[in-house]
């Protein structure tokens, strides 16, 4: 392995990469430094092909150790566990970006290992390790000889940022993240505040020019030689035999509309015709022989939409399948819906908790409550397999996390609405696109529960079937459609724009002008839907369930917090168990108090409300008698707060005791005469009456 050290420069930040120092027993390693963010990243891969696969075993794991940022790990055993969302998320965002750009038919176990050593706190570490990725494998002997990078794009006051820092991102109402080569994207994730398609595509525009000058840098690395990747030898005869029997049945079978009868047709003619020739060619599998069925019918139903323009189940190229949209259909939950959309069908909950429910995240950056949360289930019953349930795939946390970022943009704020959200799409029939049903769900669901959110949100995925110039842009794609098609482009946002894109492609690249047509398609669907959303549920409820916790925010100021705790928190805890209520204080003075009974919740926000007001001159309150003394009364006037009814001001007549006038436990109505200025409380129900 040759050492090296080269510096990029990419929007006046300058990344450091390095090889041959450490890890030198990987087949490429690479550390890649931005600020004081430092990635390590290597290769490795096996040195014979898998055999009897049919797709290229690669796993890419990005991991953040805690040491990176000065942290030590909490939880029981003080050790990094299982990888958490964040760190699937980046990994994924690794193998979208490489996988399209090894060779076809290359099937030896790869893998790509991230580990962020160090952070900053302001240089993001999934980008470093993109560029990682790429420089590890280029300068390897792997077979990929194809330099990629990956940019951030941020928008901020109104500005494109290029690689913004961490702080920055949160006033930026764009995160995009964009991977590609010197010539063409090959991976997009997205999250925005309602951009138009033009503001989207002049970030994406930047994006491309920004991969394309470190793109140019790699290609001045040192390489090594590169293993030959050969394709698989095929028996002549034996495919002349096949594709005597199979061609004529597969230009049939393509054209079956129903995708359970079409699996069944073809599934059937596959057994069929591998007993046959398994006959007359002993010495081959019936592996070898579907594997050359399934290419022959790839091939027929990409010739169906790129010669005739006609899709497998005759729809228009820009057709979306028929959509029914119900609500309310569950009685327990706080919010529910219905989608379907075609064979694809996601059941989407609502939940609405306090600020309790909120999810702890123990994050590199330091731990942080989240108040929305989007979960995804993917069940094998939903495309007709049994498969176990033991775990959460990571599939399902990426289509989670692509609906949450769809989704959040139409939220209330949380000053306005104070509630923990959580949604869950269950896919109870799956054939495309079901992350794209999981945010009309999700909107549906939101409106359904009440949540005052801005907008209808609604998702359509794209596909693109290509070859050479020819192509052919699909909206609303299914499984099938996916399977045979080149880019896998979801598009998610309201009326007034964008809210989340995704692309992953087959090939070894897309051009902006494929990706603005995409998205003028995609604007076109999106509205379609929306439509059909509308007429089912065109507003937010006016009240949340009766099942789900009534909640009211109120703010304090801070130095009344204790007051409000109460020593060893003897007053909160009388507050909680007398009415019923959960009370959560944040240290701003924030403070929320939720129960099951609207009455409690109430008399709660009255109780912290009168403990926390200032008392007024010339104010009359209903005060509580609460100690007689020789010379007058003290009166409690609000929570904590009392003063003194002198025994003239008990009374318009002459007062010989207080006894005569009142007794503790009495309630009277007084009025405040005096504050002095030692803060004492002079009151008076003569002034009052």
């Amino acid at each position: 392995m040759e050492c090296f050290k080269k510096e990029i420069e990419v929007a006046g930040k300058k990344f450091i990469i390095e090889s041959g120092k450490v890890a030198k027993q990987a087949s490429g390693s690479c550390v890649v430094t931005v600020g004081e963010t430092i990635v390590l990243v290597t290769v490795v891969a096996s040195k014979d092909p898998k055999p009897g696969i049919g797709f290229m075993p690669l796993t890419a794991d990005y991991r953040e150790r805690t040491y990176a940022a000065g942290r030590i790990p909490g939880g029981f055993f003080r050790r990094e566990a299982k990888p958490r969302d964040s760190e699937i998320l980046v990994s994924r965002l690794i193998d979208r970006s490489i996988r399209p750009l090894f060779p076809e038919y290359w099937r030896n176990d790869t893998q790509i290992s991230a580990i962020v050593l160090s952070h900053d706190g302001e240089n993001d570490s999934d980008t470093a390790a993109i560029l990682g990725a790429s420089v590890a494998l280029c300068t390897s002997s792997l077979p990929f000889v194809t330099p990629i990078a990956s940019a951030r794009i941020g928008k901020i006051n109104g500005q494109l940022v290029v690689n913004p820092t961490i702080s920055e991102q949160k006033s930026s109402v764009l995160e995009l993240v964009v991977s590609g080569t010197e010539e063409a994207l090959t991976m997009v994730e997205a999250g925005a505040q309602e951009l138009s398609e033009e503001e989207m595509l002049e970030a994406l525009n930047l994006a491309r020019e920004t991969v394309k000058s470190i793109c140019l840098v790699q290609k001045t690395l040192p390489a090594r030689v590169k293993v030959t990747v050969v394709a698989p030898q095929q028996n002549v005869a034996l495919k002349a035999d096949i594709e005597a029997e199979a061609i004529e049945k597969a230009e049939a079978g393509v054209v079956i509309k129903e995708k359970a009868e079409r699996e069944i047709f073809w599934a059937s003619f596959k057994k069929d015709i591998s007993a046959k020739l398994i006959e007359k060619y002993p010495e081959e599998s019936s592996s070898a022989i579907d594997a050359v069925l399934e290419d022959i019918f790839y091939k027929k139903a990409r010739e169906l939409v790129l010669n005739k323009k006609i899709r497998t189940d005759g729809r228009g190229l820009e057709e979306i399948r028929s959509i029914t949209c119900e609500t309310d259909v569950l009685p327990r939950a706080h919010g529910s819906s219905l989608f379907t959309r075609g064979q694809t069908q996601a059941l989407v909950t609502v939940t609405l908790g306090t600020p309790g429910d909120m999810q702890i995240m123990d994050e590199l950056a330091g731990e942080y409550k989240e108040r929305f949360m989007l979960h995804y289930n993917f069940p094998g019953f939903s495309t007709g397999e049994a498969k176990s349930e033991r775990f959460t795939s990571r599939r399902e946390i990426g289509h989670g996390n692509l609906a949450k970022r769809a989704l959040r943009p139409i939220l209330p704020s949380e000053e306005d609405f104070g509630y923990t959200i959580r949604i869950v799409s269950d896919i109870l029939e799956s054939n495309g696109s079901s992350s794209m049903a999981s945010v009309c769900g999700g909107s549906l669901a939101l409106f359904n529960a009440g949540v005052p959110v801005k907008a209808s949100c609604a998702g359509v995925a794209m596909g693109l079937i290509k070859e050479g110039d020819n192509y052919v842009i699909l909206t609303d794609i299914m499984g099938m459609e996916d399977h045979l098609g080149d880019m896998d482009f979801k598009v998610a946002g309201t009326r007034n724009g964008i809210t989340a894109l995704q692309m992953d492609i087959k090939i070894s690249g897309l051009t902006i002008e494929l990706l603005t047509q995409a998205l003028n398609q995609a604007k076109r669907g999106r509205f379609f839907i929306l439509d059909k959303m509308d007429a089912a549920i065109s507003l937010p409820k006016n009240d949340i369930s009766n099942y789900a916790p009534r909640m009211v925010t109120i703010t304090i100021p801070q130095n009344k917090i204790g007051e409000l705790i109460g020593p060893g928190g003897k007053n909160i805890r009388r507050l909680q168990e007398d009415n019923g209520v959960t009370i959560d204080i944040e240290e701003t003075g924030r403070v929320s108090i939720s129960g099951t009974e609207s009455a409690g919740v109430d008399c709660v926000k009255e109780y912290v409300e009168a403990m926390t007001a200032e008392v007024e001159i010339g104010k009359v309150y209903n005060a509580r008698i609460v100690k007689l003394m020789a010379f007058g009364a003290f009166a409690e006037i609000l929570p904590g707060k009392e003063g003194l009814i002198h025994i003239s001001q008990l009374s318009n007549q002459h007062t010989k005791k207080v006894e005569d006038v009142v007794n503790e436990g009495d309630e009277v109505k007084v009025k405040v005469i005096e504050i002095d200025k030692q803060g004492r409380i002079n009151l008076s129900i003569k002034a009052a009456n």
